[in-house]
C-alpha cells in the first residue's frame, strides 16, 4: 500500500471555499476602518483645543498678560503648536465675551466623517 503524500483536490477545494466565506464576512468591516480613523482623528483635534483652551485659562489667571487672548471660535488654532490641522475647517461659533465661553462646531474638510465635533473655548478676559 502506498503513502498518501500531499492534499486531495477536493481538500484544496474546501479549505479555499472556507477561507472566501472567511474573507468575505471580514471585509465590511476593514472597508470601515477609514471612517472611524477619521472620526477618532476629529475627536483628538478636539481634545486637543480643550486641553490647550484649559490650560490657557490657566496661564492667563496667574499671568493675565501671558497666554492667548480667544476672543472668537475662528481663534482656536491660536492655542494648537502649530494651528489648525488642514484637514479641518476654521470652527465656527459666535464671539466670545470677556469673561464667558462659546461652544463652537469644528468641521472637517475630507468627506466621509459621521459628524462635526464641538467644543467649549473660553476668554478668560
Amino acid at each position: 500500500m502506498k503513502k498518501q503524500q500531499g492534499f486531495t483536490l477536493i481538500e484544496l477545494i474546501v479549505v479555499i471555499v472556507i477561507l472566501g466565506i472567511l474573507a468575505a464576512t471580514a471585509l465590511p468591516k476593514f472597508t470601515d476602518l477609514s471612517r472611524d480613523a477619521r472620526d477618532a482623528a476629529l475627536l483628538g483635534v478636539v481634545g486637543g483645543i480643550s486641553s490647550a483652551d484649559s490650560i490657557n485659562v490657566g496661564v492667563k489667571a496667574l499671568h493675565p498678560a501671558s497666554g492667548v487672548t480667544i476672543t472668537d471660535c475662528s481663534q482656536a488654532g491660536n492655542l494648537l503648536d502649530g494651528g489648525l490641522p488642514a484637514d479641518y475647517s476654521t470652527p465656527t461659533g459666535g464671539a466670545i465675551a470677556s469673561n464667558a465661553s462659546a461652544t463652537c462646531t469644528l468641521t472637517p474638510v475630507t468627506a466621509g466623517n459621521r459628524a462635526n465635533a464641538t467644543f467649549t473655548l473660553h476668554n478668560p478676559g
